[in-house]
């Protein structure tokens, strides 16, 4: 099973071997997997760069994942969709699960396959309670199409400047971290020297330079943000 858009997947799994399976599991359809090993790492990844489905294990050193899910519900930004691993497969463990705000519940051992799919219908069902158009001021981003306009203007953009403008207004008007952004477009394989120069430059051109107002902030320090125009 593929997909044409990948996921950024955080897997919080203190098991080695099993993280190290299922990590592959999900390179090999595609998908980009972030990893920790304790609970207060993992949530820490999840709030700094909230990723398309958080896989969390509920057994975990120094945090357990059903602390860690609550904790995610209350600070973060946005609604992480949360798939909990346990050997636990009594009812209420399940319903506790739920009740910590977990999305859905797999219980060890698991089929790989399955794994993956809860994964994928997790991502869609998150997506599907949101507009797929995005609106920063006059900026107006189709997701479903890929189009950008800003001011009734088109505006076109290779993938990379799309994706960053599109993290970017996912995000607004949070701040994002140049590694953020890397992260966002090339996971840990990122390119060398300064993998977002071009890109950035690229999409200021295209964004900002035909109006009068600057959409594309840098943050000195920080990183970048959308301020809105109207």
């Amino acid at each position: 099973m593929t997909t044409l858009v990948p996921l950024r997947v955080l897997l919080v799994e203190d098991h080695h071997a099993l993280r190290a399976n299922i990590a592959a599991l999900f390179e090999a359809h595609g998908h980009v997997v972030d990893f920790a090993a304790d609970g207060r790492s993992g949530l820490r990844m999840a709030l700094a760069a909230p990723p398309d489905v958080l896989i969390l294990d509920l057994g975990l050193p120094g945090m357990d994942g059903l602390e860690v899910c609550a904790e995610l519900r209350a600070h973060a930004d946005r609604h992480v969709p949360v798939l909990m691993l346990t050997a636990r497969d009594a009812l209420d463990d399940k319903l506790l699960g739920f009740g910590h705000g977990a999305d859905d519940y797999l219980v060890k051992p698991f089929a790989g396959e399955e794994l993956v799919a809860r994964c994928l219908a997790l991502a869609r069902r998150h997506l599907t309670g949101t507009s797929h158009v995005i609106e920063v001021g006059s900026l107006r981003i189709d997701r479903r199409s890929g189009t950008v306009e800003r001011q009734g203007q088109r505006i076109e953009l290779a993938h990379s400047p799309y994706r960053i403008l599109l993290a970017l207004a996912e995000h607004w008007p949070r701040t994002l971290t140049r590694s953020e952004l890397i992260h966002r477009l090339w996971g840990d394989e990122a390119p060398p020297s300064d993998p977002l120069r071009s890109h950035l430059y690229a999409l200021r051109q295209a964004l900002d330079r035909p109006f009068e107002r600057t959409m594309l902030v840098t943050i000195h320090g920080v990183g970048f943000r959308l301020e809105a125009d109207a």
